[in-house]
């Protein structure tokens, strides 16, 4: 993405003025976006043996397409981050606290809520969309927030206290929300074994590999060449490659998929629906106590982007993990990202247009 998406704006029309500044390929992205869920849907649906070829290609339990297109998609945004500045998030208390109690009590709660109220006869599914409400992102969320204009130094550390609590958290609120708090409300229980080392891989893996090459890349390109080549020089070059890894990923995610989703329309439409009150409900939610405790906006939209977001892939691996690829609750694993990808780009427009809810003073972009 162009480095023209920090342009300075802050004025009514400022949205307006930033979305025309983007690249091509930025301006775009939700074209491309369809055009790469259409293509790994058709490829995965029209192409004999694609999806069990492509799945075949792991180590241990990481898929290394996907995996590929994560990083190339995340390496860029790291690389952008100014590490020297992390201080200044890692001070601001009222970010910090409103980010974990908006992911990891909140968020989990919320998609327990609508899981139960929306999907009360279909057991699979709700427990499949649970374990993707307790997967935070520490992916995807790096782009939208990016395009969006927000606080990359404060996405940076958001992430890596989601990774911390990912590791430390998932199993235990797996525990808590498929057996406990069903058997305290009466309802049906499930029950959810997870290794925390397992969960630790792919934090390793979908994080801390590309974090410590944008930490590199910056440390070694301003010490050799000075900052300005580095941010108006080479941060432009790679900017593109993160999202030339964000469509690849999306194209592989859905051919894996393909068939299963276009197979079943019905169960895709009714996981669909709690899917789409989570995100909205959390990205509004979010943005708004952004706005209420005073954040400036690129952190209320960093602080809004984080909370809604979702680790679909380790949801997915949990998933299939559990109860077996061919199970209700890896679909309901699957149909995330074919929602969240989708809203949470329509949701950058809409976070650009809420600018003008913040004084100029206090817009920080």
């Amino acid at each position: 993405m162009s480095s023209s998406t920090r342009a300075p704006a802050a004025a009514p029309a400022a949205e307006a003025s930033v979305i025309g500044k983007l690249s091509t390929l930025d301006r775009f992205l939700p074209v491309w976006i369809g055009v790469a869920m259409a293509a790994g849907l058709l490829l995965g649906r029209l192409v004999p043996g694609l999806d069990a070829a492509l799945d075949a290609i792991r180590v241990g339990d990481v898929s290394l397409p996907i995996a590929l297109g994560l990083l190339l998609m995340m390496y860029p945004v790291l690389a952008k981050v100014r590490y020297d500045r992390l201080d200044t998030v890692t001070g601001d208390r009222r970010l910090l606290i409103s980010s974990l109690v908006l992911n990891w009590v909140l968020g989990p709660a919320l998609m327990f809520a609508l899981a139960w109220l929306l999907l009360p006869d279909l057991p699979e599914y709700r427990t499949g969309l649970i374990i993707v409400g307790l997967a935070r992102c520490i992916a995807m969320v790096l782009i939208w927030n990016d395009l969006a204009c927000g606080d990359r130094e404060a996405a940076a550390v958001l992430v890596a206290v989601n990774s911390i609590f990912q590791v430390v958290a998932f199993g235990v609120l797996g525990w808590f929300y498929l057996d406990i708090l069903p058997g305290w409300l009466g309802l049906s229980q499930t029950a959810l074994s997870v290794s925390a080392w397992d969960i630790a891989q792919y934090v390793l893996i979908f994080l801390g590999i590309p974090l410590a090459a944008g930490y590199a890349s910056r440390k070694l390109g301003e010490r050799s060449k000075g900052r300005d080549w580095y941010e108006e020089r080479f941060l432009p070059k790679i900017g593109p490659i993160a999202l030339y890894g964000l469509l690849f990923t999306i194209v592989i995610l859905f051919a894996l998929q393909g068939d299963t989703i276009t197979s079943r329309p019905g169960d895709v439409a009714r996981i669909a629906l709690p899917l789409l009150a989570y995100f909205f409900l959390m990205w509004g939610g979010s943005f708004l106590a952004g706005r209420a405790i005073g954040l400036p906006y690129d952190r209320t939209t960093t602080l809004a982007f984080t909370a809604a977001g979702n680790n679909f892939e380790l949801a997915i691996a949990v998933a299939v993990g559990v109860f077996g690829v061919a199970s209700g609750q890896a679909l309901a694993g699957v149909v995330g990202p074919l929602i969240e990808v989708p809203v949470l780009v329509a949701l950058v427009y809409v976070s650009l247009w809420g600018r003008r809810l913040f004084t100029k003073e206090n817009a920080h972009v």
